[in-house]
């Protein structure tokens, strides 16, 4: 079994690329390798810049690759499409320009991927993590969406060879376990995979180790991320915003909250799971002084757990 540990900007608290309290791209690309990480992702939407040499020249002088783009947006508005559509376009067209990375054996599609989130939406976002009180989307409105995320798969394969992974996300209106199920039932395999988020799992009141075992068939990229239970259950008695609820540090680093990593090294090589494992944990951009050292002990962390 051959894994890849990688990381992502949301690491140090990228998440929305207008927010004026962001570290520099370059900052965030030198702390991932002194971390340790070899492979990263994009990030939000124009967060690192479109040029591929600009891009391209400073992965190099880091020794980094990067596992994946991310459109993080409203997949439910249809005046939205052109922009989702503008954004595969332009994530996918860098992708195809930087240099290649090897596809292990047994690993279901080559790496870079493009993630698709659904974000946005006010009252699902204070519903976070409260599967009982979050609105869900009337039957038209949900294959509205469903009809866009096929759009952008088909667009990201057809056009440039980019598979298309779904990632189930707080706050959005893929979150829960009855949505999930539908999505995998509306969105076959030859259209797009799954990205499923060990932490994101977790919140949205579903056993991560579980969850990666019943949809196995469909995973295609993981993402992980660890949650301090006393900060969780603190703030699910609040009606707070999800990235409020990280700013308090609902995240935390992997081996120092409530997943169990061990249980599922042993459940990644019994699925035979190939390819790449993104770390996370997501912050206020703000409180970025422990970032390295958060990095750098999940990195540590997961060695000694055998990843």
């Amino acid at each position: 079994m051959t894994l890849h540990i990688s990381t992502a900007p949301c690491c140090w608290g990228v998440d929305d690329p207008d927010n004026p309290h962001l570290p520099p791209w370059r900052l965030v690309l030198s702390e991932a390798a002194e971390a340790g990480y070899r492979g990263i992702e994009l990030g939000p939407y124009g967060y690192l810049p479109l040029d591929a040499e600009v891009v391209g020249q400073a992965l190099a002088e880091h020794r980094l690759h990067v596992v994946a783009g991310t459109i993080f947006d409203n997949l439910v508005d249809p005046a939205n499409l052109p922009g989702l559509l503008t954004q595969t376009h332009n994530i996918c067209a860098l992708l195809k320009q930087l240099p290649d990375i090897p596809r292990e054996p047994g690993q279901r599609f080559a790496m870079p991927c493009l993630v698709v989130i659904d974000w946005g939406h006010e009252a699902r976002d204070y519903a976070a993590g409260h599967s009982d009180r979050a609105e869900r989307l009337s039957p038209a409105r949900w294959q509205v969406m469903m009809s866009h995320i096929r759009r952008i798969a088909e667009l990201s394969w057809h056009e440039y060879g980019v598979r298309t992974v779904i990632h189930p996300h707080a706050g959005g209106h893929i979150e829960f376990a009855d949505e999930l199920a539908q999505l995998v039932q509306d969105i076959p395999d030859d259209i797009a995979g799954l990205c499923l988020d060990t932490g994101h799992l977790y919140y949205a009141g579903m056993d991560p180790a579980d969850t990666l075992r019943q949809y196995a068939h469909r995973l295609d990229y993981i993402h992980f991320k660890d949650i301090d239970r006393s900060v969780f259950d603190q703030v699910m008695n609040e009606r707070i915003r999800f990235f409020d609820a990280c700013a308090r540090g609902v995240m935390c680093p992997i081996g120092q909250g409530i997943i169990d990593y061990r249980e599922l090294r042993e459940l990644i090589g019994e699925l035979d799971y190939q390819g790449y494992i993104t770390v996370e944990q997501e912050r206020d951009p703000r409180n970025s002084a422990s970032v390295l050292q958060d990095v750098t002990a999940s990195r540590t962390y997961l060695t000694q757990a055998g990843f």
